[in-house]
């Protein structure tokens, strides 16, 4: 098995303080990154040491800051909306350890990190020794988060949609309905959550002619990424619990309190650099003694407040 020459250790400035965000890994495992904002300056220092004190030719020392979109079609197709670079050394030879402290001053990071089924939005460090036979290459990861208040949530979906039905309304509802046979109103606050807010909400029994078993609500997130005709839409079910196990009755009424601050949920993503979406669903299930599912899905919007 060939072995690397030299040794690189990438480490940020207050990392040891600094908080993380805990990732699942591809095999399961939870990998822990250390979390930065947008405009925020990441600097640090990279060690390079050579394996037992023999001299070693290099082409040059670089550090690069990317970011990428990694999208899942025929391979994996990256794209880099983010390439800052410094060198470090010269061409030249070293034989002991050596450090190289590095900074990226406000660095405009304009995406939220995201790790989903088809999509991977990343940003990292990546320390490049150019060598004539092989390049000696380390990575490491950031985790970026972007914060947005009520306000600035309501003042984008001013200025980019006139569609009324995006404006801020105090009460939501939603209808499931079958011609003489079922009528349930869904009565919830907004359309417009914080990840660490609560859904509030009532569900009320208008007219009930089926044998209703029980009724799940369901958070599901869909990711969409790439354009017609090969756009790949995919959902998952990030919560389901059961509201209600039993027949209900006309005028009956179920109270709702969803804490979302305790599920994996992320931000609402429109058309991220023109590659993916992310949309979350509040969707509601009937289902009867035969067996039979009735459901109605109403969008919300999620976004990440400090």
């Amino acid at each position: 098995m060939f072995r690397s020459p030299l040794d690189i250790e990438l480490r940020l400035d207050g990392e040891d303080t600094r908080e993380m965000v805990d990732i699942k890994s591809l095999k399961g495992r939870k990998e822990r990154i250390p979390l930065y904002k947008d405009g925020e300056t990441v600097k640090g220092q990279v060690t390079v040491r050579t394996r037992d004190n023999k001299k070693i030719e290099h082409m040059g020392i670089k550090i690069q800051l990317l970011g990428t979109i990694e999208t899942k079609g025929d391979g994996v197709q990256s794209d880099e909306f983010l390439s800052l670079a410094h060198e470090l050394a010269s061409p030249g030879e070293m034989r002991h350890q050596e450090t190289f402290p590095f900074e990226f001053r406000n660095v405009e990071k304009p995406y939220e990190s995201y790790k989903g089924i088809n999509v991977k939005l990343r940003y990292y460090l990546k320390v490049t020794v150019s060598r004539k036979s092989a390049d000696v290459i380390r990575e490491k990861e950031l985790w970026v988060y972007q914060y947005q208040s009520q306000e600035q949530l309501e003042r984008q979906v001013v200025q980019t949609t006139k569609d009324k039905k995006s404006a801020p309304t105090s009460m939501v509802k939603m209808d499931v309905g079958i011609e003489n046979c079922l009528h349930i109103e869904f009565e919830y606050s907004k359309n417009r959550y914080s990840l660490k807010d609560v859904i509030v909400g009532r569900i009320y029994f208008l007219l009930v002619r089926l044998k209703i078993k029980h009724m799940e609500l369901s958070l599901i997130r869909r990711e969409t990424c790439g354009a017609s005709p090969n756009q790949k839409s995919e959902s998952q079910t990030i919560v389901r619990f059961e509201i209600m196990d039993g027949a209900p009755v006309r005028g009956e009424t179920i109270p709702i309190r969803l804490f979302l601050g305790g599920f994996d949920l992320t931000p609402t993503y429109k058309d991220v650099n023109k590659k993916f979406s992310t949309r979350t669903f509040l969707s509601l299930v009937l289902i009867d003694e035969d067996a039979r599912r009735y459901f109605k899905q109403s969008e919300i919007i999620l976004y990440r407040e400090e």
